[in-house]
C-alpha cells in the first residue's frame, strides 16, 4: 500500500477525499485506529479511503465528518464526486470507482481503443456517433472519459494490461489525422512503465473474447470485479465463477498476442499508414 503522504489530491475526486480525509484526522489528533472506533469501520477502510483505494460510501462519509466534527466538509466532498460520477451513465459509474481504486487493470477490447488509452478526439467521433447525440452531450462525454484517465497519471497508478484485436489498428474511426493521432497516443502509452499494451493478430486465428470485450479489476484486499461489455451498457459483477470464467478467457487471449516490443512496432506501422493515407 502507498504511503499516504505520496497521496496527490489533484489526480481524481477519491484521492482528493482520500487526501482530505487524512488532514482532518491528523488535526483531530486521531489515529485511523481511532477514528475507526468512533466511526464503527474497521481499520482497513479507514487506510483504503486516505490512498484513494475505496470510494466513501455516504455512510462512511456521513460518519467520518461527524466523528472529526468538520461541519459538512467530508460531505461537501462527496457531494462534488457524485456531480462528477453524474457525467457517466448511472450502469457504469459502480465500474469506475473500481477502476479508480484498482491496483492493476486487465483489459482486452476487440473493437476500439479502451476508454483509458483514447484520445479526445477518438473518443469525441465515438460520442458524437452516437444516436440523438448533441454537441453539449458530446463535449460531456469526453471530459468525463479524460477525466477517468487521471488514474494513469497519479502517483500509485494502477498496472495497465491492455490486449488488443489488430483490427483496433485497422478500423477507422473519425479521420486520418484522428488515428494516427490515437496510435502516437498507445506509443506514449506503451512507454510508461505501468502499462502494457499488445495487439492480438489476425493470423493468430483466436476467436475467444470477439462477442465483447471485459476489464479485470483488482483491488488489493478486496475479491477481483469485472466489467463485461455489451449492447448499449456492460455488465460489472464480483460473482467468483464470472470473474474466474472471464480471467481464464484474458490468458487465453493474451497467449496468443504479440509481445509488447512487437505490438509497438505494429502500432507504429500503422501510424505511419495512416499518415501516409
Amino acid at each position: 500500500m502507498p504511503n499516504p503522504k505520496d497521496l496527490d489530491p489533484t489526480t481524481s475526486p477519491i484521492a482528493f477525499f482520500g487526501y482530505e480525509l487524512r488532514r482532518y484526522r491528523q488535526q483531530a489528533g486521531l489515529s485511523q485506529g481511532k477514528l475507526a472506533r468512533r466511526t464503527g469501520f474497521a481499520l482497513g477502510t479507514i487506510s483504503m479511503a486516505e490512498t484513494g483505494r475505496r470510494p466513501p460510501t455516504e455512510d462512511f462519509v456521513r460518519r467520518c465528518d461527524e466523528a472529526l466534527g468538520v461541519e459538512g466538509a467530508l460531505i461537501r466532498i462527496k457531494e462534488m464526486m457524485d456531480n462528477v460520477a453524474a457525467r457517466l451513465p448511472a450502469w457504469f459509474r459502480p465500474w469506475v470507482e473500481v477502476e479508480q481504486a484498482a491496483d492493476s487493470l486487465r483489459t482486452w477490447e476487440p473493437l476500439l481503443v479502451p476508454g483509458l488509452l483514447q484520445t479526445a478526439d477518438y473518443a469525441r467521433v465515438l460520442f458524437n456517433g452516437e444516436p440523438r447525440a448533441s454537441a453539449e452531450r458530446t463535449e460531456l462525454d469526453v471530459t468525463a472519459r479524460l477525466e477517468r484517465q487521471h488514474v494513469l497519471e497519479r502517483e500509485n497508478a494502477p498496472m495497465l494490461w491492455v490486449v488488443i484485436d489488430e483490427g483496433v489498428l485497422i478500423r477507422r474511426i473519425g479521420d486520418d489525422t484522428t488515428m494516427a493521432a490515437q496510435m502516437d497516443h498507445l506509443l506514449d502509452a506503451g512507454h510508461m512503465p505501468h502499462v502494457t499494451i499488445q495487439v492480438l493478430p489476425f493470423g493468430s486465428g483466436s476467436t475467444v473474447g470477439l462477442l465483447g470485450g471485459f476489464v479485470i479489476a483488482q483491488v488489493r484486499g478486496l475479491a477481483n470485479t469485472v466489467y463485461m461489455e455489451s449492447a448499449g451498457q456492460g455488465q460489472v459483477t464480483d460473482r467468483p465463477d464470472d470473474v474466474a470464467d472471464i480471467t481464464t478467457k484474458y490468458e487465453a487471449i493474451r497467449a496468443e498476442a504479440l509481445p509488447q516490443r512487437a505490438s509497438l512496432e505494429l502500432i507504429g506501422e500503422m501510424k505511419k499508414r495512416w499518415i501516409g493515407n
